[in-house]
């Protein structure tokens, strides 16, 4: 089979609703959590997910920026395997309103409900430096 583009990757990945953002805590251990995936967003190499900057996960991308993100789709044909994505990279906060319009999409209201204007309201952008799928039969890796 041909390797796959990060297109190629882009059309599967817009159909998952969920990602789970892992990060490294002070003590070492790996915390993960359910992040809402844009699907109106065509893949780059980076994702960009909202939240509260008095969660755990702010304070651990503070502490360490390194972050894996892990995305698995539908299954595929009978008897294989379903669509899955892990990513690595480094997560940048940030804090300024013009981004978060810019990323902003109606779905998210239902999590903060102020908007834009939310307090306290963080957008964490992944850069991805490495991103490996296995698509049924089919496995392989970009680097970015």
């Amino acid at each position: 089979m041909m390797p796959k583009t990060l297109a190629d990757l882009s059309s599967k990945m817009r159909d998952i609703d969920f990602a789970m953002l892992s990060t490294h805590t002070q003590g070492g251990a790996i915390g993960a959590r359910p992040m809402s995936n844009n699907r109106e967003v065509d893949y780059d190499g980076n994702s960009y997910y909202f939240t509260h900057d008095s969660t755990r996960m702010i304070q651990d991308i503070e502490s360490d920026s390194q972050v894996g993100l892990s995305f698995l789709g539908k299954s595929g044909i009978i008897g294989q395997r379903p669509f899955f994505v892990a990513v690595e990279g480094r997560a940048e906060l940030i804090r300024d309103k013009a981004a978060f319009a810019e990323h902003w999409t109606k779905d998210i209201d239902r999590w903060f409900e102020d908007g834009i204007d939310t307090p306290g309201l963080v957008l964490i952008k992944v850069h991805a430096s490495r991103v490996h799928y296995w698509d049924g039969e089919d496995e392989g890796e970009l680097t970015i």
